[in-house]
C-alpha cells in the first residue's frame, strides 16, 4: 500500500474510513497529492476521479442521494475549491452528507503572494453544518481528530454539508507502506425522537374538529413514509393529500398534477379548496400555484412534519415536529378519530375532470415540448430512476401521472441548472437500476463538462428537449417581442449535443417530430456498450402559447 507520511493526511484519511465513507471524489491537484495518495491506495473507500471541480461535487452529491451516505470530495488549495460551492448549496437545502476536504497553504503562505492561494477558511459559512479548520501542527491532545470526528458526525446526524480544511507543507508525495498514526474515533450520537406532546395533542385536537384537512408533500427519497400510512390518508374522507412528482408518494387517491387542479380555479372554488388545517411533510415544492394559493388562502394553522429543518413558506407555520414521519404517524393513526366529510370526495371528482381534459387537449396539440413529455413519459418502465433538471423540465413532468414504480429525483435545494447531469451521473454510478436524465437544452450545455467522466454506466440515458434556448422565458411574464429578450433572457442558440457525443463516446440520436420519437424510444433504453443521448428538437416558439392555452382549456375557456 502506499499511505503519506504527513500525519494529519493519515488522521483525515483513517477518519473517514472509520466512519463509513466509502466513496471519495478526487479532482487533481498537487497540493492535495497526500490526500489523494492515501485515499486511492485506502481498501475500503472507492475512489472517482473527476477534473472539473463543481462537477465533482454535484457528482458526489448524486452517490450520496442514491446511498443515503456521507460522500467526500477531495481538491487542492485555492479557487478550486469555490467551484464546489453550487453543489454545497444543493446539500444544504436538500438534507444530503457532502463532507468537503480542501487541501491548503500552511498559514503563513496565505496573502503573500504565494500561488494559487486564497482565504480557504470557512469560506462556506452561510450553507455548511460545520468548519473543521485543521493546524498544520499535530498537537499533544489531537485537536485537529477532534475537528474531523464532530465534522463528519455532523453530516452524519444531520444530513447536510461539511468542510474540512487541511493544510500542508511540502514535501507532499512522500510515501510509506502502512499508516503510523494512530486515531480515536468519536462515534455520532443518535437523536432519540421524542414526541412533543403538547403540541401533539394540540394538533390532535384540531385535526380532529375540522372537515377540511390537507397534507402537502414535497421532496422526499423513495420508501420513506410506509405504505399503511399513506393508505390510512389516502382512505380518510375529509383530507386531501397533494404530492409532486419527487415525493416518490403514491395513492389513488392523492393529488398528483398540484397546477393542474388548482390552476383553473375561480374564486368561490379557491375559498372552498382553503384547508382548515395544513399538514407538509418532505422537502421544497416545486408548484408556485400551491404557494400562491396557500398565502392567498392560509389553513388557520400549518404543522410540518419530519427530522429536516422547515420552512415557513405559507406563513402560517404553528410548529414543527423534528420526529421521523413514521414515528409521528403510528402515533397519530392510533389516536385519531377524525370526523367524516365530503372534502375529498369533491375534489376527486374534479381530479377526474381535470384527467380527461388534460387527454382531450393533449390529442389536439402539434409536436412541441408538452408533446415530447407526453411521449417520453408514456414509455417509461418500473425498473427505472429518473432525473430531471430544473426550470421547464420538472414543471412539464409535474402535469402528469407518470409511472408510480418510477423513482423521481431533482436538485430542488436551490433549484439550480448547474449540475443537474453531474449529479444523476453520480446517482447512477452507484446504482443497480437504469438512470435516464430528462434535462432542457441550457442546463445540458451549461453542464456539459459533467461528460467529462470516466465513471458514467453504459446503461444511463440522456433526453435533451432542445427548443434552442431558455424556453421557460416566454412562459415568465416578460416582454418577448423586445430586442433584447433572445439575446439575454431566452439566449437563443443552434447548438447540438452531436459533437460533445462524439467526443465523450455516447452514443447519439436526433429527432424532431412525434413519429420519430416513438421509434427511438423503443431502442433508447435498450442494453447497449456506451451510454445513449437522444435529442428532442421541438420548435422554439410555440411552446409557451400551447402552455398557457392548455390551462385555459382545463378552466373551459
Amino acid at each position: 500500500m502506499n499511505y503519506p507520511k504527513i500525519q494529519l493526511a493519515q488522521q483525515v484519511i483513517q477518519l473517514c474510513a472509520a466512519k463509513g465513507i466509502g466513496h471519495v471524489v478526487i479532482s487533481p491537484g498537487s497540493r492535495n497529492a497526500p490526500l489523494t495518495i492515501g485515499f486511492a491506495s485506502h481498501p475500503d473507500i472507492k475512489t472517482y476521479s473527476v477534473v472539473d471541480e463543481r462537477c465533482a461535487a454535484f457528482f458526489a452529491l448524486g452517490i450520496a442521494q442514491e446511498l443515503q451516505q456521507p460522500v467526500a470530495v477531495v481538491c487542492t488549495s485555492g479557487s478550486a475549491l469555490l467551484n464546489y460551492y453550487p453543489a454545497i448549496a444543493e446539500a444544504h437545502y436538500s438534507k444530503i452528507p457532502l463532507v468537503v476536504i480542501s487541501a491548503d497553504r500552511p498559514k503563513h503562505l496565505i496573502d503573500v503572494g504565494d500561488g494559487q492561494t486564497i482565504r480557504q477558511e470557512n469560506v462556506f459559512a452561510n450553507h455548511i453544518l460545520y468548519a473543521a479548520n485543521l493546524k498544520l501542527e499535530i498537537s499533544e491532545n489531537d485537536e485537529n481528530q477532534k475537528q474531523i470526528n464532530i465534522a463528519i458526525n455532523k453530516a452524519i446526524i444531520q444530513h447536510g454539508p461539511v468542510h474540512i480544511n487541511v493544510p500542508f507543507a511540502e514535501p507532499l508525495y512522500e510515501t510509506q507502506e502502512m499508516f503510523s498514526e494512530e486515531v480515536s474515533v468519536i462515534s455520532p450520537k443518535n437523536i432519540s425522537e421524542v414526541l412533543d406532546e403538547e403540541n401533539f395533542n394540540s394538533f390532535l385536537k384540531e385535526w380532529n374538529s375540522v372537515q377540511k384537512r390537507m397534507v402537502l408533500i414535497g421532496v422526499s427519497p423513495p420508501n420513506k413514509i410506509e405504505q399503511e400510512f399513506l393508505e390510512s390518508l389516502g382512505n380518510d374522507s375529509g383530507t386531501v393529500v397533494f404530492t409532486e412528482s419527487t415525493s416518490n408518494t403514491h395513492h389513488s387517491n392523492f393529488f398528483p398534477g398540484i397546477d393542474k387542479l388548482i390552476a383553473p380555479l375561480n374564486e368561490k372554488e379557491l375559498f372552498e379548496l382553503q384547508p382548515e388545517i395544513l399538514l407538509t411533510m418532505g422537502g421544497f415544492i416545486v408548484s408556485k400555484k400551491i404557494k400562491v394559493f396557500l398565502r392567498n388562502y392560509k389553513p388557520k394553522n400549518h404543522y410540518h412534519l419530519g427530522e429536516e429543518s422547515s420552512f415557513d413558506t405559507f406563513f402560517c407555520l404553528k410548529h414543527h415536529f423534528k420526529i421521523s414521519e413514521n414515528y409521528f404517524l403510528k402515533e397519530f393513526f392510533t389516536t385519531k378519530y377524525a370526523i367524516d366529510s365530503d372534502y375529498q370526495k369533491k375534489w376527486l371528482a374534479v381530479k377526474n375532470t381535470r384527467l380527461e381534459k388534460h387527454n382531450e387537449y393533449l390529442k389536439k396539440l402539434p409536436f412541441s415540448d408538452f408533446k415530447a413529455f407526453e411521449t417520453i413519459l408514456s414509455t417509461l418502465s418500473d425498473d427505472l430512476i429518473l432525473h430531471l433538471s430544473n426550470s421547464s423540465t420538472i414543471r412539464y413532468v409535474q402535469l402528469f401521472d407518470v409511472n408510480p414504480n418510477v423513482i423521481q429525483y431533482c436538485n430542488r435545494g436551490t433549484s439550480g441548472i448547474d449540475g443537474s447531469t453531474s449529479t444523476a451521473i453520480g446517482h447512477a454510478a452507484v446504482s443497480e437500476k437504469q438512470n435516464v436524465l430528462i434535462t432542457g437544452d441550457l442546463s445540458f450545455f451549461y453542464d456539459s463538462n459533467a461528460l467529462w467522466n470516466s465513471n458514467i454506466p453504459n446503461n444511463f440515458r440522456i433526453i435533451i428537449i432542445n427548443n434552442s434556448g431558455g424556453g421557460i422565458f416566454r412562459i415568465l411574464p416578460g416582454d418577448k417581442n423586445s430586442k433584447d429578450f433572445e439575446t439575454y433572457f431566452e439566449t437563443s442558440h443552434s447548438l447540438t449535443a452531436e459533437y460533445l457525443c462524439n467526443m465523450y463516446g455516447f452514443k447519439y440520436k436526433a429527432v424532431s417530430e412525434e413519429n420519430s420519437l416513438k421509434n427511438q424510444l423503443d431502442l433508447f433504453f435498450a442494453d447497449s456498450d456506451s451510454p445513449k443521448l437522444l435529442e428532442v428538437f421541438t420548435p422554439r416558439k410555440i411552446n409557451d402559447v400551447l402552455l398557457l392555452n392548455y390551462f385555459k382549456y382545463l378552466k373551459g375557456v
